[in-house]
């Protein structure tokens, strides 16, 4: 009768560790998703495509010169 006692507390210890360790991956997940969503919505949206900026004129000057 010991052994079986031992056996269902043992039981009650994985079946709280794994509930515990998915309720924890659920708040994690869940709190990531509220920090980044206003920080998304204040960022500009970035421009697609090719821009020619200072620093990109200023190589291809160093390539026409060679």
């Amino acid at each position: 009768m010991k052994k079986q006692a031992s056996d269902m507390s043992r039981r009650q210890l994985l079946k709280a560790l794994a509930v515990g360790s998915a309720a924890g991956a659920v708040a994690t997940v869940s709190g990531q998703a509220m920090a980044a969503a206003p920080q998304a919505a204040n960022e500009p949206k970035p421009q697609d495509g090719y821009r020619e900026t200072e620093h990109v004129r200023s190589y291809y000057d160093t390539l026409r010169n060679k």
